[in-house]
């Protein structure tokens, strides 16, 4: 019997939608998922076979629900890198932070209750939203992709939502909010319901400016997302986390599926850890790299949003899919993902950069911008 999706009795606002997912072409560049281009060094990984070779002769048991060190440890980068001290009981952490946002919609969203985020921003803020049965409001950005605060905080007042997502730098322009900014927005929600406000901070390690953990201080509506994915070069491992006030991380609680992060998942994160000057200093060179992106593409007379992340939109294309495929068709994958006339390149290393900005200048002669 051949059944589709549409003949199941799925919810209707599933119905017709897509999953989330970026194509993963065998070519000999991509810069299309915003990885870090960097295997974990040597040392890194040894450590990460004994942590695993330890906890593998437990396997037999259930992980540290509560994953205490592993909290403990994630509470302490933060106090060394974010210029705020946290504790174990503001972290909290799950299987990437795509887990974390579902944790806090199934918290404080839900049926009966809406989130807003300013588009074009990350995709799966809507879809997790939806998937948590969660209305999705999509706000106002300015044309240069940065937050049109008066136009935002109009939108919370009108709409009073539960949920408000600020993402910073932001998921595909790169763009950062500047610290008063997400004040404002914060004040705008707590003034219009007390509503819960989620900083995504996937990629702050790669901003020229500072992470917004400060701002946890009296505000105990404040979630900081964050992710290992990026900086630490370890998006196989699916660990993300966040910060916020110990009420909030008791409240997520209330919906994490028993033993969520396994032991093994435990152990490779704490070793990642144990390396974080290591694996900063490889932050360093994508951001290197990164400007050294935007510095070329400028100078070949793309526009090129500034970007604080590992990533950098460019244009502007009249038929943007058709520069994707220009691109490709020279071995280089990019990520086309529907901002109008606009492309995402990640930040590779050197070479695989190189290769990219031979694709667009040949690109260049043949389609002018």
């Amino acid at each position: 019997m051949n059944i589709r999706i549409d003949d199941l009795p799925v919810r209707d606002e599933l119905r017709g939608k897509s999953p989330y997912g970026a194509p993963q072409l065998d070519v000999p560049v991509r810069l299309n998922t915003n990885e870090n281009p960097y295997p974990l060094p040597e040392p890194l990984v040894e450590r990460i076979a004994e942590r695993v070779r330890e906890a593998a002769r437990h396997l037999n048991r259930y992980p540290d629900r509560d994953a205490v060190e592993l909290r403990t440890r994630l509470a302490e980068y933060l106090t060394r890198t974010g210029g705020h001290r946290v504790g174990l009981a503001n972290v909290w952490a799950a299987n990437g932070s795509n887990e974390v946002i579902q944790q806090l919609l199934q918290t404080f969203g839900g049926p009966g209750r809406t989130a807003i985020g300013f588009e074009p921003s990350y995709s799966m803020h809507a879809l997790i939203a939806r998937g948590t049965g969660t209305g999705w409001i999509s706000g106002p950005r300015n044309d240069d992709f940065t937050i049109d605060l008066a136009a935002a905080e109009k939108a919370i007042a009108e709409n009073q939502p539960d949920v408000v997502f600020i993402t910073t730098p932001n998921n595909p322009t790169g763009t950062a909010v500047p610290p008063e900014t997400v004040v404002a927005l914060y004040d705008a929600a707590q003034a219009a319901k007390p509503s819960v406000v989620i900083a995504d901070e996937a990629y702050i390690e790669f901003s020229h400016g500072h992470s917004l953990l400060p701002l946890l201080e009296g505000r105990p509506h404040l979630v900081i997302s964050r992710t290992m994915s990026k900086a630490f070069g370890a998006a196989g491992l699916r660990l993300g986390y966040l910060a916020a006030h110990p009420a909030v991380v008791d409240a997520v609680q209330l919906v994490r599926l028993p033993y969520h992060l396994s032991a093994i998942t435990q152990a490779t994160a704490l070793a990642a850890l144990e390396h974080t000057d290591t694996l900063l200093g490889y932050v360093e060179q994508l951001k290197t790299e990164r400007d050294r992106l935007v510095t070329e593409l400028r100078a070949l007379g793309y526009e090129v949003t500034p970007s604080d992340a590992n990533f950098v939109q460019f244009g502007r294309f009249d038929d943007a899919h058709e520069a994707w495929q220009k691109i490709l068709d020279r071995g280089v994958l990019v990520r086309d993902n529907g901002v109008p006339g606009r492309l995402r390149v990640t930040a590779g290393t050197p070479e695989e950069n190189d290769a990219f900005l031979d694709a667009v200048r040949e690109l260049k002669k043949e389609q002018p911008v």
